[in-house]
């Protein structure tokens, strides 16, 4: 089987891909009878030359190949028909500007894998960009509050070389006795309290955290079953919650009133609660004045996040008596960080990650038979036709939702 890396198209550039080198060769040695190619790239963060010195081809046509593998959606004009796909198609929450996009798929009898859908038997997703999201929001954060503050400068993280690039340069700073609210126990999270940890903040209970006066700065991680409670007042059950919302209200307040600065690591699922409102943010004892918003619901649980910013311009402030954007450091205003695209400002170490986890959770799955579901689950596409498991994307696809 003849497997292919191939180019980023989509703008603006994206340096990610799934192998860097030295877990491609791990992948040729690992699986004898795959044979990888290399489509030739201008921007991508390993460079051809990187590819050809590990005895990769390096080619500009990948058509005789049977799997394309790539980070972002593919371009429509850029698609090879009957072949078969793995990327971020962000088509399977019926996203209006990727339609064109999966009728194309369809209409080219492509088999599409989505990275997003890659998961396990309970449905947990087993690879992703996560962790170094989690990295860059939170480095972002700091960076706002830095700038904003005028207490430090530091340096886009898109210009540093790596991970250990971006944690000396927060060697340089000091955090000031401010208190410091992380939503959520994945990935996404624990990245970002990398960070705090690295920075030797003190991560505190929340019954401390709500209750307490501190001397430096501390933070609070918090999960579905703090920010969020069940309306009849009764215990609430983490697995309940997933499993229908519903019946849940937020209690995000508490923390708010006691919080300077709030990490959005969370997942919101549909029909959740929100955090917080635009009522919420104008009461007057709503406390939180910069939200490093990760996770980057657009005008939902987390109402200060009007758009998502970029990494051009990565931060503008939410003015909460009118609702409306304002300068990033506007008096009273809350400073937002909502980049969507946050590993793409790591890109050397995010693709590193990836490929280690591609290689162990997907590659194998080709020869052995798809043992373990993996192949069959990711699958959106088959054979010109949505797969059983993506059905629900018909009425999207025929342009009714």
């Amino acid at each position: 089987m003849k497997f292919a890396i191939i180019k980023e198209r989509k703008n603006p550039p994206d340096r990610r891909v799934v192998f860097s080198p030295e877990t491609l060769a791990q992948a040729r040695k690992q699986f004898p009878n795959a044979n990888f190619v290399v489509e030739s790239s201008e921007i991508r963060v390993f460079t051809d030359e990187q590819y050809r010195s590990y005895g990769f081809d390096v080619v500009d046509d990948v058509a005789s190949a049977d799997v394309m593998i790539g980070v972002k959606e593919v371009p429509v004009e850029a698609l090879i028909p009957n072949k078969s796909y793995f990327f971020f198609s962000h088509t399977i929450k019926k996203q209006p500007y990727n339609r064109d996009l999966l009728r194309a798929i369809l209409e080219k009898n492509i088999t599409l894998y989505d990275h997003e859908t890659i998961v396990d038997a309970n449905g947990y997703r087993l690879i992703g960009f996560g962790r170094y999201a989690g990295l860059v929001g939170a480095y972002n954060g700091f960076r706002a509050l830095g700038l904003r503050d005028g207490l430090f400068t530091l340096p886009k993280c898109e210009s540093l070389a790596d991970l250990y690039a971006v944690k000396k340069e927060l060697n340089n700073i000091t955090i000031p006795n401010i208190k410091i609210l992380l939503s959520g126990t994945g990935k996404v999270a624990n990245g970002a309290a990398e960070i705090l940890d690295h920075l030797g903040i003190k991560e505190v209970s929340d019954a401390l955290y709500l209750t307490s006066q501190f001397t430096e700065p501390v933070y609070c991680r918090v999960d579905v079953m703090e920010y969020a409670k069940r309306k009849d007042g009764k215990v609430g059950d983490r697995m309940e919650f997933y499993k229908d919302p519903s019946g849940y209200e937020s209690n995000f307040m508490p923390y708010a009133k006691k919080s300077d600065m709030f990490i959005a690591g969370h997942f919101y699922g549909n029909n959740a609660p929100y955090l917080f409102t635009r009522e919420d943010a104008k009461h007057p004892d709503f406390n939180i004045n910069l939200v490093a918003d990760i996770s980057c619901d657009i005008d939902g649980p987390v109402a200060s996040t009007l758009r998502p910013s970029t990494i051009a311009q990565p931060f503008y402030g939410y003015d909460a008596k009118t609702e409306s954007e304002v300068a990033f450091d506007a008096d009273g205003a809350i400073t937002v960080m909502a980049v969507d695209n946050l590993p793409c400002e790591l890109p050397k170490d995010a693709s590193e990650g990836f490929g280690e986890t591609f290689l162990t959770q997907v590659i194998p799955s080709f020869f052995n038979d798809d043992a373990q579901g993996i192949l069959e689950r990711a699958k959106i596409t088959e054979n010109g036709q949505l797969t059983e498991r993506f059905k629900y994307l018909k009425d999207y696809v025929e342009g009714k939702a």
